[in-house]
């Protein structure tokens, strides 16, 4: 059984395809689990801000490694890792499909390898994060769109991160002292100040990122999803699949 992996810029709709493929391959007679390749998801407390699943989405699709670290804690890619690990290997075992989705590309890539944690030498960084090797026979897809469109979307899912209380979230995080690692996460200082335009700004930016990473990973099945709903992405992602 492969493990599936769904991989993308912030706001291209990750889990609405992952939650959508799964009654896929309900339907096929699997039992599926999602497995969180976000940095930042990790955090309970942060999950609006960070755009984690919902509870209702969760109760779709079960999902693993979101909202399980106090926001207090420092967390790595490394200790990422061995959970993300122990996750895939259990889901395996237990006969359930695997699919790893998120954002985060060194996290993608520490969930489906062995990721040295040992600084490369420069010339060697990307064959070091991006070899085809993988722990489990793996199939990655990537999902992208028109830029303008994918922007507009960002825009608009921020906007509606605010809304649904994430200034709230990091205030009462910045009450309780968060961790270095978890005030990276993307609009924490924005919100403190209040700057929605700038939050939106840099996950543009970000999400820009986020696509220099998709095209240094080998093996990756690019799939466009501009004008798409998530249930014909997934299918898509089903027939490939096989």
């Amino acid at each position: 059984m492969d493990v599936i992996a769904i991989f993308g810029p912030t706001g291209v709709g990750k889990t609405g395809v992952a939650i959508e493929l799964a009654e896929l391959l309900r339907e096929r007679g699997e039992d599926p689990i999602a497995i969180s390749c976000d940095a930042l998801q990790v955090y309970e407390g942060l999950e609006t801000l960070t755009g984690a699943a919902t509870a209702e989405e969760r109760a779709r699709l079960e999902h693993r490694l979101i909202g399980f670290v106090p926001v207090t804690q420092p967390f790595s890619v490394g200790d990422y890792m061995l959970l993300a690990h122990r996750e895939v290997d259990m889901a395996l075992e237990a006969g359930r499909r695997p699919i790893v989705v998120g954002g985060t590309g060194l996290y993608l890539r520490a969930a489906i390898a062995e990721l040295s944690l040992v600084k490369a030498a420069p010339e060697a960084e990307d064959s070091e994060l991006w070899s085809p090797d993988t722990r489990h026979p793996t199939r990655i897809y990537g999902l992208d769109m028109e830029r303008a469109q994918l922007y507009a979307r960002i825009d608009a899912r921020t906007e509606a991160i605010v809304s649904s209380g994430a200034e709230e979230e990091v205030r009462r995080a910045e009450a309780a002292g968060p961790s270095r690692t978890a005030r990276v996460a993307l609009g924490f200082d924005e919100l403190l100040n209040g700057d929605v335009e700038l939050m939106q700004k840099r996950s543009r930016n970000y999400a820009r990122r986020q696509l220099t990473w998709m095209r240094k990973i080998p093996n990756l099945e690019w799939i466009d999803r501009a004008g798409r709903e998530d249930a014909e992405i997934a299918a898509e992602i089903a027939a490939l699949d096989g």
